[in-house]
């Protein structure tokens, strides 16, 4: 995994001995917002605004956070407008790399450089941190927009509305206090809880990670066997950032990061979920399964010392799902 400090690279694991074997996931320090005339957004500076072609989404199919910004730009019919490079799936000694190797994998696409920590660092020679992706970049200020999958997806629903036309709204001002709450949930015990399930390096620690997911699962059945989304009756991103750990459940989490107290597909409701979501219109393109299992089977050495990739149960998500409105 790796991390910069003062523009240097090391290769560090994540330190577990000073938290209790518990994994604590690093906070995104690129906080910037594109915003319909450029003023400032929550945080951050301004001088952003929604430019056809200004804009660059560094992705890792892998990765269920930059998997949200795929999913969000080809929803909202940004395509022609927000070009994309995706790195190698396996993230060894330099993090992130820009190799070709793999179907799929683009490499640097606008400068050509070697590793995503060469990124972070072209944007600020100084940085210390770890080196994530998605990274939005902007191609004209030649720096980092914003590195926090949760804040890009939300700048990609609505700020390129007046360039694109494309209004649908996944983050309707009316439900955004529950949105709110539910993403918290499922943020802290599924999207996060399988990475502290499987990241603690004692029993504790993934006690404490493995219980509230299930919990959380057996919660969002229930929820789904009265109403067709998160939401009611139709899709918002608490929804599609979900999709991205349910995806991977089966594939990854439950094998790899000893998250098997069940399958995703013994709860009926999500699993029909997970399988009518996949089938939206243009998300099936954004799912690179070799990426997904690859990734995670060969750059985690604490886990999977000899990186031997596992045969896998075989998925039909294009099987039909049969959720109808309720």
């Amino acid at each position: 995994m790796g991390l910069l400090v003062d523009g240097k690279w090391t290769d560090k694991w994540y330190d577990t001995k000073s938290t209790g074997g518990k994994f604590v996931r690093s906070q995104a320090q690129f906080r910037n917002w594109i915003t319909p005339d450029g003023r400032a957004g929550a945080s951050g500076v301004g001088g952003f605004t929604p430019d056809s072609g200004r804009y660059h989404l560094y992705v890792s199919y892998a990765c269920p956070w930059a998997h949200r910004t795929l999913i969000f730009r080809a929803l909202k019919g940004l395509e022609a407008h927000i070009s994309v490079s995706a790195v190698h799936p396996d993230m060894l000694t330099e993090g992130w790399t820009f190799e070709r190797d793999e179907d799929g994998a683009t490499g640097d696409t606008l400068y050509g450089l070697p590793f995503a920590h060469s990124l972070y660092t072209k944007a600020d020679p100084a940085y210390s941190g770890r080196v994530t992706v998605p990274v939005l970049w902007d191609k004209e200020r030649e720096t980092i927009v914003s590195n926090e999958s949760s804040e890009i997806i939300r700048m990609f629903n609505s700020a390129f509305d007046g360039l694109t036309g494309n209004h649908l709204d996944f983050w309707p001002e009316a439900e955004r206090a529950e949105i709110e709450e539910v993403n918290q949930r499922i943020y802290d015990t599924v999207n996060n809880g399988v990475y502290k399930s499987g990241f603690a390096t004692t029993q504790a620690a993934y006690d404490a990670a493995v219980y509230p997911l299930f919990d959380t699962l057996e919660w969002l059945e229930a929820r789904l066997s009265n109403q067709r989304y998160l939401m009611g009756d139709h899709i918002t991103e608490a929804d599609w950032r979900l999709f991205t750990t349910l995806i991977r459940f089966d594939p990854v989490y439950h094998l790899h990061f000893k998250c098997n107290r069940k399958r995703l597909v013994d709860y009926p409701n999500l699993w029909a979920y997970t399988r009518e979501l996949y089938q939206v219109p243009g998300v099936a393109e954004t799912v690179n399964m070799p990426h997904i299992v690859g990734h995670y089977h060969r750059s985690h050495a604490s886990i999977n010392p000899h990186a031997i990739v596992p045969i896998n149960p075989i998925l039909d998500y294009d099987a039909p799902h049969g959720r109808e409105p309720l």
